[in-house]
């Protein structure tokens, strides 16, 4: 059995009704307040907490902020929590605090961002995907499915994450891509696509790295502009997006299962308190494409926070 089927089957058992564990676990998320894609890991964190009786803390800065999400890291530490799930979007910024973390003894788990950092900083594991095999898988399709020319729309710039993605798609794509920065703002992520599209006729790919806050905008963008012939594909899952893909709006979505990114870090760090059980290695979450043929039968589960 594979690592990931493992977990997935440990997560299946604790949900039949395994023994309640009194734990105080902590999740620290980079994640803004006004994005839905971090208010599904945060559902999945919840769930986990549900089953195996642990109380889960989950905290994130106001704005993307790695000051403020370091400040919250050391609050973690001083609380001498049983466990702590933390992403790790710039580990120049964060790595400190989380080595203060590990040195004090406190089990660290990243999940989300810093698959490549994880294990030097001292983290037991991490649970997600690899942003830069992600963004060449979602690069690849789309230029087997005919893109000669993309864009890609960072949402969050200084987001590590977000640039592998990014170069990822790059790759993957090889063809002309760029990157097009914007704010956190749908409403200027739909401005500057359109404007992008406007001043170069030649682009006929957008890749967004947020379903909700670039996806949908995108669609939108190029519904506007009468651009049939411009595919777009984004990271992440929103009923809205995926309503796209099923009417052949949009090309796919790429998952990584962030309810799972919740879910799994925190079962793992109640089973470890109460048991000292731990995989053995990374669990990877994504990525994984949702097509037309699927969209329909995902858009629910994305309206109720799980997918």
């Amino acid at each position: 059995m594979t690592k990931f089927k493992t977990a997935v089957a440990t997560a299946a058992l604790m949900a039949l009704g395994a023994p309640a564990m009194a734990q105080n676990i902590i999740v620290v998320a980079h994640g803004q307040a006004n994005d839905p894609f971090w208010s599904v890991v945060k559902n999945g964190a919840a769930k986990a907490g549900e089953h195996t009786g642990a109380t889960v803390d989950f905290r994130s800065p106001e704005t993307f902020d790695m000051v403020a999400m370091g400040q919250l890291i050391d609050a973690a530490v001083n609380q001498e929590p049983d466990g702590i799930v933390v992403s790790i979007p710039d580990a120049d910024a964060l790595g400190p605090s989380i080595e203060r973390a590990v040195d004090a003894g406190i089990p660290v788990i990243s999940m989300n961002a810093g698959s490549d950092v994880a294990k030097e900083l001292g983290a037991l594991l991490h649970v997600g995907q690899s942003e830069f095999d992600a963004g060449k898988v979602a690069g690849e399709k789309l230029a087997e499915m005919g893109g000669k020319k993309g864009i890609c729309v960072n949402q969050e710039v200084g987001n590590v994450s977000l640039d592998q993605r990014c170069a990822g798609f790059a790759e993957g794509f090889g063809n002309p891509v760029s990157v097009v920065p914007t704010q956190n703002d749908p409403t200027e992520v739909q401005s500057k696509i359109r404007a992008a599209l406007d001043s170069d006729p030649e682009v006929d790919t957008v890749l967004g790295l947020g379903a909700s806050l670039v996806g949908e905008p995108a669609v939108a963008a190029v519904q506007a502009l009468g651009r049939d012939d411009v595919m777009i594909a984004s990271f992440d899952l929103s009923a809205g997006f995926l309503q796209a893909v099923a009417d052949g709006k949009a090309s796919f979505a790429i998952d990584q299962q962030q309810y799972l990114q919740g879910y799994l870090p925190v079962a793992f760090l109640a089973l470890n308190a109460e048991y000292g059980l731990m995989p053995g290695g990374d669990v990877p979450s994504g990525p994984n494409l949702v097509m037309q043929d699927d969209a329909e039968q995902v858009i629910e589960l994305s309206a109720q926070g799980i997918r």
